[in-house]
């Protein structure tokens, strides 16, 4: 169990997705964690198809003690940038195995840290979520498009395995990575295409 804190920050954002749990994994209280360039990734086409034109707004690599936990990418309209009240992709590429329920814990997690829902409202919200993150083994690929004031269609890698209705639960597990309280604020302007020279070489040792 105390393994499992030191980690999600990491993976939760991974977490899922973050963090992984990846998203909050690599995110640890101790700040072990380092953010920087991640190499390109490409939406798969069943996204594409759905999303329509979207361009990178940047990608980030999150490590945890040198040991790379996954790649990320965010994507944005085009010409618009980003906006949490515009639709936008978030594509994840895991460099470990990590169990769907563990996504989904994470997930639950960051979201009751951000403070969005309540206890109540976070049952269903885990249902939801296991509905739609799958295992991934070393090497998939999640994506998750958000849809503001709609909710959220996931895929795992070409296949879509759902979407969410719920517009309040598809803004909370976004925010785990985009929201200003993130974990991982390296990360986030990595993935905003905000990075200055500390975000790029940020070591969370420090």
């Amino acid at each position: 169990m105390a393994r499992r804190a030191r980690l999600r920050p990491t993976v939760l954002l991974v977490a899922w997705l973050a963090a992984i749990g990846l998203a909050a994994a690599g995110q640890a209280a101790d700040r072990t964690g380092t953010t920087t360039a991640a190499p390109g990734l490409r939406l798969p086409a069943a996204v594409v198809q759905q999303a329509g034109a979207l361009q990178t707004l940047g990608r980030a690599e999150l490590r945890w003690f040198g040991l790379r936990i996954y790649d990320a990418a965010l994507w944005g309209e085009a010409g618009a940038g980003w906006s949490a009240e515009r639709r936008h992709a978030l594509e994840i590429r895991y460099a470990r195995d990590i169990e769907g329920a563990r996504l989904v814990d994470t997930s639950i997690d960051e979201i009751a840290r951000l403070g969005f829902g309540d206890a109540a409202r976070h049952a269903l919200w885990r249902a939801a979520l296991a509905r739609v993150l799958p295992d991934v083994a070393a090497g998939d690929t999640l994506v998750g498009l958000h849809l503001p004031g709609e909710g959220a269609g996931f895929w795992h890698g070409e296949r879509k395995t759902g979407e969410i209705d719920d517009p309040e639960l598809a803004r909370a597990f976004f925010a785990i990575w985009l929201d200003p309280r993130t974990r991982e604020p390296a990360m986030r302007n990595r993935l905003l295409g905000e990075a200055g020279p500390q975000a790029r070489h940020q070591d969370a040792r420090r």
